[in-house]
This record gives structure tokens, sequence and C-alpha cells, in this order.
């Protein structure tokens, strides 16, 4: 009997003691990635910019949100939100109070498509099924027949209300002990809400630095960031690839960029010109999904210095 049965026995262990790790220990093992980006002009000083990504707040998520709480402590010079900060209608509370006192800082902030449209159950097989077929990525995925509505509009007015500037398909600025920050955002491209036409045109004169903003990096979008002459583009979305193979990396990226920029710092060219990428891995996960392997999630601070 053990020789007929202990090979599928004995992978059946393995893949139980996987699963309970990559859901029960690495999804909750929250860390902070430190990046520096030599971006700014010369005689600017340094900037310290946190990215936060992907929360995917359920309701009891308590370790997320006093994880989310501690990170005030890192004392930014202005926070950046690019999305997804939902996966439960019942999450906009929560979601509120753990990123209070972020909100304590100046900020801004785009929203992906688990912000507007609640989850949906889905095999996570059909990821790599998509990526085969050339499904994924194109142009991105218009919300699905009967998608719920997720309560956005009170995430909107908490972060409003907060100071934090909405840059959905708009531009803003954030004034920094005296520098203009200028900040373009797009609504988010897996949705098919981008708009660059709207903000295009690059940034704008006078600003002493600019960055792009938006939720998932689609290619048409970091196109038109990088033609436009943006230094630096924020982004989330793609969750680091969430389950990862170790030593190899990630499968797919749920968009047209390739797996290997799927998180972290990386560059971008078009028409000539390059600008620095950051992708987040971001904090959270698909309810449905709640997993994660050789991908754990993360905030990131980025530290902006001149241009060597």
């Amino acid at each position: 009997m053990r020789a007929r049965y202990g090979v599928p026995l004995g992978i059946t262990a393995t893949a139980a003691a996987g699963l309970v790790y990559a859901a029960g220990f690495e999804a909750r093992s929250f860390r902070l990635r430190r990046v520096t980006v030599p971006v700014l002009p010369t005689g600017m000083r340094p900037l310290r910019v946190l990215q936060v990504s992907d929360i995917h707040m359920v309701s009891g998520q308590r370790k997320k949100q006093r994880w989310l709480r501690s990170l005030a402590g890192l004392r930014p010079d202005f926070v950046i939100n690019t999305g997804d900060n939902l996966s439960d209608p019942e999450g906009v509370p929560e979601v509120l109070d753990a990123l209070g006192p972020l909100m304590e800082y100046p900020g801004a902030y785009v929203f992906g498509s688990n912000d507007y449209y609640g989850p949906k159950l889905r095999n996570p097989a059909r990821y790599l099924v998509d990526k085969a077929r050339g499904r994924h990525g194109l142009n991105g995925n218009p919300p699905a027949v009967g998608a719920v509505h997720n309560p956005w509009e009170g995430l909107r007015d908490g972060f409003d209300e907060a100071g934090w500037v909405n840059l959905t398909n708009t531009r803003g600025a954030l004034k920094i002990d005296g520098f203009e920050i200028a900040l373009t955002g797009v609504d988010d491209p897996h949705i098919k809400r981008d708009r660059y036409a709207r903000v295009a045109g690059g940034p704008p004169a006078g600003a002493d630095f600019s960055m792009g903003i938006v939720h998932a990096p689609y290619l048409r979008t970091l196109d038109a960031f990088t033609e436009d002459g943006y230094p630096l583009i924020l982004a989330g979305h793609t969750h680091g690839g969430q389950l990862c193979i170790p030593f190899y990396g990630a499968l797919v990226t749920n968009c047209d960029l390739d797996t290997d920029r799927v998180k972290g710092l990386s560059t971008h060219s078009a028409a000539g010109n390059v600008s620095y990428l950051h992708v987040s891995a971001g904090c959270g996960t698909n309810r449905y999904t709640p997993v994660r392997f050789a991908c754990p999630p993360e905030a990131t601070l980025l530290t902006l210095t001149p241009r060597l």
C-alpha cells in the first residue's frame, strides 16, 4: 500500500502544507520595501514617498489594519495610493480607519477596478489560460456583467476630506517644503476607464518635479506618460504575480506588462524617452484567492534623490 499510495499522499500533503503557508502565513507577512530612485532635479532635497496599493480590505482584517496604521511612523513627505483598496463592500470604514494616520500627510490617489466593483469568484488557473490565449492585457476588460457596485463614493469622500488629491483622469499638485510636485493620473485601464487624452501634453511648466500615477500598468498608459516626459510612474494592480515560483518569479501580471517588471523598480522606454517605473506588489489579495507564495504583501518607501 505504501508503494502504491505513498507518492500521491506525499504530494497531497505537500500541497496542503503549501496552501496553509500561503494563506495562513505569507499573505499576512506584511513588510516594507525601501527603494531609492535618482530622479529629482539638481538642487531638490530628497523626498520620501510612501506608496500603498491593492489593500483589498475585507472586513475584520485586523492585522492588516494595524500594520497600515503603523506606516505613519515612517513620516513620509507624501503618500500615493494606487488603488484597489476594497475587496468587500463593507470595507470602506475599515480602509479609512486603517489609513487615517497616513491621511495626516499630503497625499494623492487613483482607484482600481475593485474599488468600483466587488470581486467575483474566479478559478486562478484562468489567468494562465487567458495569458496563453492572449486574452489578458491587450486592452483591458470592461466590467463583468452583473458586477456588484462597491460604495467607492464613501472612499472618495473620505480621501478628499483629508485633503488627498483625486487624480481620476486629471492633474493635481502637492506643495512640499516650497517645492511643487505635479501629479497626473488616469483612471483604471484594466476596466477601460482611462482617458489619457484629458491629461496629455506632459508636465506643467513651472513644476519642480512631476509623476504619473495609474492603478494598472498597461503599456498604452506607460507609453503615454513616458512619451510626455514624466520621469517617474507609479502603479499597482499586479500583486507582484501573487503566486510566484521561487528562483523564477511571476507567471502572470494580469495586464500586458511583462513579468520581468511585475513588481519593484524598473524603467520604461517610449518615443526616445525613458521613465522610471515602480510597480507595487500591494498588501492584499482578492477575497476569493487569499493566498500569496514567494511574493509577500508590501508597501514601499521610495526615496527620491537628485539625478546622478
